[in-house]
Parts: structure tokens; C-alpha cells; sequence
């Protein structure tokens, strides 16, 4: 949704894959004062310096969550007569998992192919994003990934208990930064 690399948009729209190229997100905690502009608009920077036709771009630089993302994407394909049948949602490799349950469950008569950068969890900390916060991010995504079907927000997930045995551990020792107040934490 908001991640692109730099070889993304020309794996999937420079190659043919797609007619048009939507970046969605505002900004969020990470990316606060990174960018000039929301992340949106940074990405769809980077694509047009790769050589994307700003006429095949399309951004909403207003969504500030993954929810968001795809439903605020949906008023903008909408508004410019748009109706695609299958998506390429491009994501964190550790958000993948909840990014196709949230468009499962916001969008379910489309299909969707979820697919991320190949970095390893090694090369996504960096001078912005601490190893800290990046398992920070991981464990909250874990705890929207269990808690948000029963709010509507996505489809229900299978998750090995291994995993959310790892969650309450990484939890318990005060990974909990980026845990929703709002969801239980166990």
C-alpha cells in the first residue's frame, strides 16, 4: 500500500502489469517528518524518477491505516470512473498477512495478489527505524491481525499458536509501543 522500493514499480508497472499505479497513505508514526509530503506523494515521487507517466499515477494521500488505505482508494478509483477486478497491493513484508485480510473484508468482490520488497528483517532497520521499533510494528500488527475480525476489519486468520506464544512474550518484555489501546493485549 505504501511501501514502495525502489524497484517496485518498475517490477510491476514499468513491466506491464498493471495500466496505472495508485500510492495511498498520509503519514504515519514512522514516517513523521521523514518526507516533506505524505507517503503518498514521496512514493509516487520515486515512481515518476523511475519513469512512471504521472498520467498512470494516482494518489490519496489522506488514509492513516490500512483500512484507510483501501477504502479511501476505492472512493478515488470510483470518482475517476475506475473499476479493477484484481489488484497488485505492494506492502511490508510483515504486514503482508493483514493487508490481504483487510482487503478481504473492505473490498470482497475483487481479488487481490499481496507482495512486498524481498528484504530480510536485517535490512528494514536503519537510521529512521530501529530495531526496537521495528519489532515494535511487528508485534502490533500481530495483535490487529487476532483481534480485528471480530471488529469487522478484516477476515479471520489463521495464526500458529507458536506465534502468538511469541507475541505474548515479546509483549511481556515491553515490545508494546505500537500495541492499540483500544484491543486486548494478551
Amino acid at each position: 500500500m505504501t511501501f514502495v522500493s525502489q524497484n517496485m514499480p518498475r517490477n510491476f508497472f514499468l513491466q506491464g502489469y498493471a495500466p496505472y499505479i495508485v500510492f495511498s497513505g498520509n503519514v504515519g508514526d514512522i514516517t513523521q517528518g521523514l518526507f516533506p509530503c505524505s507517503e503518498a506523494e514521496h512514493f509516487a515521487n520515486i515512481a515518476r524518477g523511475m519513469g512512471v507517466p504521472n498520467d498512470c499515477i494516482y494518489i490519496e494521500p489522506l488514509a492513516t491505516n490500512t483500512g484507510d488505505n483501501i477504502i479511501k482508494t476505492r472512493l478515488l478509483l470510483d470518482a475517476k470512473q475506475l473499476n479493477p477486478q484484481r489488484f497488485i497491493l505492494v506492502q511490508k513484508t510483515f504486514m503482508e498477512r493483514r493487508t490481504l485480510a483487510t482487503f478481504e473484508k473492505q473490498w470482497p468482490n475483487k481479488s487481490a495478489l499481496v507482495t512486498s520488497p524481498p528484504l530480510m528483517f536485517d535490512e528494514f532497520a536503519n537510521d529512521v527505524i530501529s530495531y526496537g521499533d521495528l519489532v515494535n510494528v511487528m508485534v502490533g500488527d500481530l495483535q490487529r491481525i487476532r483481534y480485528y475480525p471480530a471488529l469487522g476489519f478484516s477476515t479471520e486468520q489463521t495464526m500458529p499458536q507458536s506465534v502468538w506464544q511469541a507475541y505474548q512474550h515479546l509483549v511481556a518484555v515491553g515490545f508494546d509501543d505500537h500495541l492499540s489501546p483500544d484491543l486486548p493485549r494478551d
